[in-house]
């Protein structure tokens, strides 16, 4: 091979010619440019492998048929690109010798047509097993493929995946019985008789996201509350392995083994347990998945605790000093490492003292710990929890009037007979039962009218005994008012239902008034009375909220309790787009392939719901989910309710109890 750049060429001849002496053949049949990621990795593999096809050139010549000194590349325009990038990248030198072959007999643009019509690609099942045997005969990993080749290391390990897919599964895909979209669905999992068994079970013309879910049903997934809350560190250190999906967005992945990741989870919330009962003293504390039922515990909560002068003096001069350096440094993009320490240093003194609440000793002494892993893979310590074991005994009732002797048959004091005595008068001998109930029946009638006739202490009186109902022990309910709050168990209707974004706010809620409250439930009167008026409403809109029942059971048919429910509703205007959303969990796999239709119909368009309707129901409920995700769909159940026209009223209309509070 010999450099020539001004003699006459035969057809045929092999020469080098500098790279700054090759320009793009006018007469290239090739129009549309190449594209850039084409050229880079031809440039990859030509510095591992430098040019195995050697360009195809003829020598460039003047208006007068002289030869230029340069040649116009006709076959391998792509090769001198990759050598140009080359070069930029200062690889190899601008006159770089590149070896080419002349051809003058052939029409230059009918063979550079035919370079690019008659080229045929290898199957792609044949390059992914070639991947593959790079990685396995040579050692080869996939950064170090991906360079010698010009593409990603990412490319490679889809490649590499594609490769190892059952040989079964292989020779469908290369007769065409199988699409490249199915085979990276089967490839989500290298377990060739998982593959095979999936092919069995769903035939060979399912969509690949169908496929894909068949494939990984048996493994958890990494959003799952167990996964998030154990981790994928832990659980690969126990030995775990996480399946990785190459080809799209797995989320995590999943992880392969659910016993393992019980396991860990169950320990890992055995340990907080355990963990808060010795710092804290509780009597007992358990681990749990789910929160328990039916266990008949009792429960306690926190309550104030009076502040020694210093610990307020303290905590006042600690707050002092934070406000003062806030207005000292809030212009500051970047604060000073001390003045950041001492912001920490100071939020870590006030986190000390805590909230201002605590359980009694006795409470803790006698009362447990529940730890529940949350809907959101994040432990939940649920304290002041008693066993009926533990309950104290409540205090004997004091004698009343009526008490300390025996009734007479005729209820008139001891037994009567016919040589009963007269007994002698006593000033200090109790009243018959009879004279007692004839006493306080007309007491209560007097109260009642009385009551009737204060508002404000009406108000008082329900919500005293609303609230003994919902944040003290049954047994602990000294009330006259035969008004009992009943709270109906709903997450057995729907569980988990304490982990929405409603549960959270009652429970919230909850514990706040029950931590403002006394801890001895006959102090209680005294703390409403002492309630300002917005307060005592506050209260009483807690306890009546938690006897709402608006639950639609087959078994206790309440039609007027539901149209109730929806009046409620309206006056409360209540949106439940805020608080629900429909999945295939809460809603599109568990109702019938119309309604999922229906609901894709008014959410997003006919169009769509005439899209899915031929999938497979639980195809058409995943599809449903992603189209309704953010539209605020609801179904009828949860809509708002179609308001009433009020009737007229003749009368004067009254001012509201706000109104007269205002």
């Amino acid at each position: 091979m010999t450099q020539q750049t001004d003699v006459i060429h035969q057809d045929g001849d092999v020469i080098d010619v500098p790279l700054n002496k090759l320009k793009k053949s006018p007469r290239n049949a090739r129009r549309t440019p190449h594209a850039e990621a084409d050229i880079e990795a031809l440039a990859a593999s030509i510095a591992v492998k430098g040019v195995l096809q050697a360009p195809v050139v003829e020598p460039e010549t003047d208006a007068e048929g002289a030869p230029t000194g340069f040649y116009l590349v006709t076959i391998g325009e792509g090769r001198r690109l990759a050598l140009l990038l080359r070069a930029k990248r200062k690889e190899i030198t601008k006159t770089a010798p590149v070896r080419c072959v002349v051809d003058l007999a052939n029409d230059p643009h009918e063979i550079s047509l035919d370079e690019n019509v008659t080229r045929f690609r290898m199957h792609p099942a044949d390059e992914f097993e070639a991947f593959r045997e790079q990685a396995e005969r040579r050692g080869l990993g996939a950064e170090e493929i991906g360079a010698r080749f010009g593409v990603s290391a990412q490319v490679v390990r889809q490649r590499l995946r594609l490769g190892a897919v059952s040989p079964r599964l292989m020779e469908r895909y290369r007769a065409g019985a199988l699409t490249l979209d199915q085979m990276m669905a089967y490839a989500v999992s290298e377990d060739h008789a998982r593959q095979e068994q999936v092919l069995e079970q769903l035939g060979p013309d399912r969509p690949p996201y169908l496929i894909r879910r068949i494939m990984t049903e048996t493994k958890v997934t990494a959003t799952d509350r167990r996964a998030i809350f154990v981790g994928a560190e832990a659980y690969g250190e126990a030995g775990g392995t996480i399946l990785r999906d190459l080809f799209t967005e797995d989320g995590g992945g999943w992880f392969e083994d659910p016993a393992l990741l019980d396991r860990l989870a169950a320990e890992k919330l055995a340990g907080i347990a355990e963990g808060v009962r010795e710092a804290e003293g509780w009597k007992w504390a358990e681990a749990h998945i789910d929160y328990p039922r039916a266990l008949g515990l009792a429960r306690v909560y926190p309550h104030p605790v009076e502040r020694s002068e210093d610990e307020k003096a303290r905590m006042s001069a600690l707050s002092e000093e934070y406000d003062a350096l806030v207005s000292e440094w809030d212009a500051v993009e970047e604060l000073p490492p001390e003045i950041e320490a001492r912001f920490k240093e100071i939020d870590a003194a006030l986190y000390a003292f805590g909230d201002g609440t605590a359980y009694d000793a006795q409470e803790i002494a006698r009362g447990g710990v529940f730890v529940i892993l949350g809907q959101d893979g994040v432990a939940r310590i649920e304290r002041g929890l008693v066993r009926p074991e533990d309950v104290p005994a409540p205090e004997p009732e004091p004698k009343t009037e009526s008490g300390g002797g025996e009734v007479r048959a005729d209820g008139e004091g001891e037994a009567a007979g016919p040589e009963a005595e007269e007994p002698e008068e006593d000033s200090g001998a109790p009243l018959s039962e009879r004279l007692v109930l004839d006493l306080t029946a007309h007491r209560t009638l007097a109260l009642r009218d009385a009551l009737a006739g204060n508002a404000t202490v009406a108000l008082s009186a329900v919500v005293h005994a609303l609230a003994l109902s919902a944040l003290y022990p049954a047994y602990e309910r000294p009330t006259c008012l035969e008004i009992k709050g009943v709270s109906a168990y709903l997450d057995g209707h729907a569980p988990g239902i304490d982990d929405t974004r409603a549960g959270r706010s009652v429970g919230e809620r909850h514990a706040a008034w029950a931590s403002r409250v006394p801890k001895d439930a006959d102090g209680l009167w005294a703390f409403v009375q002492g309630l300002p008026v917005t307060d005592l409403l506050d209260l009483l809109a807690h306890c009546a909220s938690l006897t709402v029942n608006a639950v639609r059971a087959p078994f206790d048919r309440k039609p007027g309790a539901w149209a109730h429910a929806d009046r409620l509703a309206e006056a409360v205007d209540l949106d439940m787009s805020g608080y629900w959303t429909p999945t295939v969990a809460s809603y599109l796999g568990r109702v019938a392939k119309a309604r999922i239709g229906e609901a894709v119909r008014e959410a997003v368009s006919a169009e769509a719901a005439e899209r899915i309707a031929g999938l497979k129901k639980p195809d058409m409920a995943s599809e449903a989910e992603a189209l309704l995700a953010g539209k605020g769909w609801l179904p009828g159940l949860l809509r708002k309710p179609v308001p009433v026209p009020a009737e007229p009223d003749v009368q004067a209309e009254a001012p509201s109890l706000t109104e007269e509070a205002a």
